[in-house]
């Protein structure tokens, strides 16, 4: 069992075999509409063990999921580079940090900042599971515009924006903007989590920084505000808990999340990305692509492009799509 999804499974599981079924199930629903809410920046929602254990059970299997498949798109963006360095801000119990070691082998030197001490400790306790993670150092920071984040080659942000007021939100995407050769941020994927993504998005092309994923370009997104949002989806398999608290028989869902992943470093972004479920229909495929010339457009594949209409089959909503051979295919 080496995959980090696998371990983190596996030591989620035995924490919440110290918890009474019922307890954990009331402490989620609390805590989902505690974070649902309006939060103020000076009080962290999670305040003790109970909390912290039945919420990193719930949450931990689709924040990794999701910053996994953000940080799989950058990977192929920055084919070769690995970072040296990881400073995960807001990290909680630190499932973007597993993410990280699920995408890039090997060992670096690891900051995880929160202001919720239990939530640390946790993360301390789970990360002792995994070797790659035994050494990650857990800080106690206040999360907000007087963060300091420190230099490293990537810094993620995820699931925090919505726990901020405006002014600490832009504030933190310009500090890590400040502090890092990558920044990846993810959020929900609602229209509010896309809406704080596109500003941060902007913040950081303004710093300088080069969008790897998921635009095919750094200029402005071609979405009319308040039309649509970009977003994507990551499988993530249910628990015993997810069942419960969702009241749900199936064994897996789908987290709906936006990210965007820019960094200093020299790009080579998808030709275009794919931003709806494909339609497979008879004989041909409807795709829904973000294209490099900063619109959107669909594209019909019919078994006539042959080995692109294969592609199109097997593509998902969220992979790059290469532009075809001598012309792409068809517009709709």
């Amino acid at each position: 069992m080496n995959d980090p999804a696998d371990i983190l499974r596996a030591a989620l599981a035995d924490l919440v075999d110290g918890l009474p079924p019922r307890q954990a199930a009331q402490a989620v629903e609390r805590l989902i509409g505690k974070y649902r809410g309006d939060t103020p920046t000076d009080a962290p929602i999670l305040r003790d063990r109970a909390d912290v254990v039945a919420y990193a059970a719930y949450r931990m299997p689709a924040t990794f999921a999701a910053v996994r498949s953000a940080l799989a798109a950058f990977a192929d963006a920055v084919p070769g580079w690995v970072p040296g360095s990881h400073v995960d801000v807001g990290g909680g119990t630190g499932a973007a940090t597993w993410a990280v070691s699920g995408t890039w082998d090997g060992r670096r030197p690891v900051t995880v900042m929160d202001w919720a001490e239990p939530a640390l400790a946790l993360g301390r306790e789970i990360a002792a599971s995994h070797p790659a993670l035994r050494d990650v150092r857990w800080q106690r920071s206040r999360i907000g515009a007087a963060l300091t984040v420190e230099s490293a080659d990537l810094v993620t942000v995820s699931y925090v924006l919505n726990e901020l007021t405006p002014a600490d939100r832009a504030a933190l995407v310009d500090a890590a903007a400040g502090a890092a050769r990558a920044v990846v941020i993810v959020e929900a994927g609602t229209p509010a989590g896309y809406a704080r993504v596109i500003e941060a998005r902007d913040r950081l092309v303004a710093a300088g920084f080069h969008v790897a994923a998921p635009c095919p370009h750094s200029a402005a997104c071609p979405i009319v505000p308040g039309t649509d949002w970009c977003h994507f989806a990551a499988r993530v398999s249910r628990s015993s808990l997810h069942r419960q608290v969702k009241s749900g028989s199936l064994a897996y869902e789908d987290e709906k999340f936006s990210y965007v992943a820019a960094t200093r470093l020299p790009v080579s972004p998808a030709p275009s990305r794919v931003v709806r479920r494909p339609q497979i229909r008879k004989g041909q495929v409807l795709l829904d692509l973000c294209e490099p010339d900063e619109r959107l457009e669909r594209r019909t594949v019919t078994k006539r492009h042959g080995d692109l209409y294969k592609a199109a089959r097997d593509a998902a909503w969220g992979d790059a799509w290469p532009e075809a051979a001598g012309g792409n295919p068809g517009n709709e």
